[in-house]
């Protein structure tokens, strides 16, 4: 072909409008919303990976990841977690551990969450990386992004985005699971009250920094876990009722929190997700969500395989793995398989109707906002 000043013109002018359109990191019209991820295990994609803990709080071994990554990758189920199906839905990659090496761009959004972390910086301390750190390292990808693109274009893009958290578990979880007299100290309001404050700050500080579009995912029903319900031998599998009322506790607390948030915050916005109703529906109705068990754990020992002993490397070398993961709504003693983590997703996106949004908003609802 032979050049001539005008095709060359026309030329360096499509390449100038891909580049914009599809390399160049400016210009957030052009790209999908970022989804921001914080919280504990529900949610971490891998973080764990980097940091140093125990295999209590990893799931870098096999069986993890055995269904749809074929190996594991930090994630604490046999496959993907509901966020990981929210940003497909949200035509977004799967969203990265911020640990996760070589891991500089976060225009998509960036993960944050780490197994085991708590609303308190004391729970689990110094074998995870606790909600206040997590916030910490928002705070540096905030940075990076008003250096990246400038205050307007990064400030824009901060707002558009979506913030999920899924936090407040292990800090009820850990004083049954330890032993802490914690729970001697305070009375359950008290202690709910605390966990709660702590997430409240956290969420203003992140508000501060530019986010507006916050979902979060209530907690589930803790007591009724696998790992949970063999905690009392004498109750032979029943539900551990004073850490049940804990997370309704927590959870009534919360919602209250987040109106008044919306209340006195200009611009916030929340979804919240009743991922305990929803849950508690699934482990009681399993074939109604094509499940057929709702009780045991799919990998695990003992009774109801509630031993948290998934993949042999933590304490206990021995442990049993079901055939099916696809039809068990546990995977191990405290999570998910990516089945239900899957059916739970579509609820949330909104792909049925489903009482288990409350507020006027859903994740969708704040995708499309942007």
């Amino acid at each position: 072909m032979k050049f001539t000043v005008s095709n060359l013109s026309s030329s360096v002018f499509f390449l100038l409008i891909f580049f914009f359109a599809f390399v160049s990191p400016i210009h957030g019209s052009n790209r999908h919303a970022p989804l921001f991820i914080f919280g504990d295990s529900f949610l971490d994609a891998g973080n764990n990976n980097y940091i140093n803990t125990t295999a209590l709080d990893q799931a870098n071994f096999w069986p993890y990841g055995e269904t749809y990554f074929n190996f594991p990758t930090g994630r604490f189920s046999d496959g993907r977690l509901i966020s990981d199906f929210i940003a497909e839905y949200a035509k977004l990659p799967l969203v990265p551990p911020y640990l996760q090496p070589g891991n500089n761009q976060y225009y998509g959004g960036v993960n944050f969450a780490s197994g085991g972390a708590g609303a308190l910086v004391e729970t689990f301390e110094g074998s995870v990386i606790p909600l206040k750190t997590q916030a910490r390292n928002y705070k540096k990808v905030a940075a990076f992004l008003r250096h990246n693109l400038g205050k307007s274009e990064a400030k824009l893009l901060l707002s558009n985005a979506v913030y999920m958290f899924s936090i407040g578990s292990n800090d009820y979880l850990s004083p049954f699971l330890t032993d802490s007299d914690v729970l001697k100290s305070y009375s359950h309001s008290e202690y709910v009250a605390m966990v709660v404050r702590n997430m409240t700050s956290i969420i203003k500080g992140i508000y501060k920094r530019g986010a507006r579009k916050f979902v979060l995912m209530n907690l589930p029903p803790l007591g009724c876990l696998p790992g949970t319900r063999i905690i009392d031998v004498e109750e032979n599998g029943k539900c551990l009722q004073e850490l049940s009322n804990l997370a309704s506790l927590h959870n009534r607390v919360l919602h209250v929190v987040l109106l008044q948030l919306e209340n006195k915050l200009k611009g916030f916005k929340f979804a919240l997700y009743d991922f305990h109703t929803d849950v508690t529906q699934m482990m009681n109705h399993p074939f109604k969500y094509g499940l057929k068990e709702g009780k045991s754990a799919c990998c695990g020992s003992g009774r109801l395989r509630g031993e948290y002993s998934c993949g042999g490397k933590r304490g206990q070398k021995e442990f049993e793995l079901c055939k099916k993961p696809n039809t068990y709504l546990f995977w191990d003693s405290y999570h998910l398989t990516e089945s239900a983590y899957k059916n739970i997703a579509d609820r949330m996106w909104g792909f049925s109707n489903s009482s288990y949004n409350i507020g006027p908003y859903t994740i969708r609802h704040f995708f499309q906002l942007s």
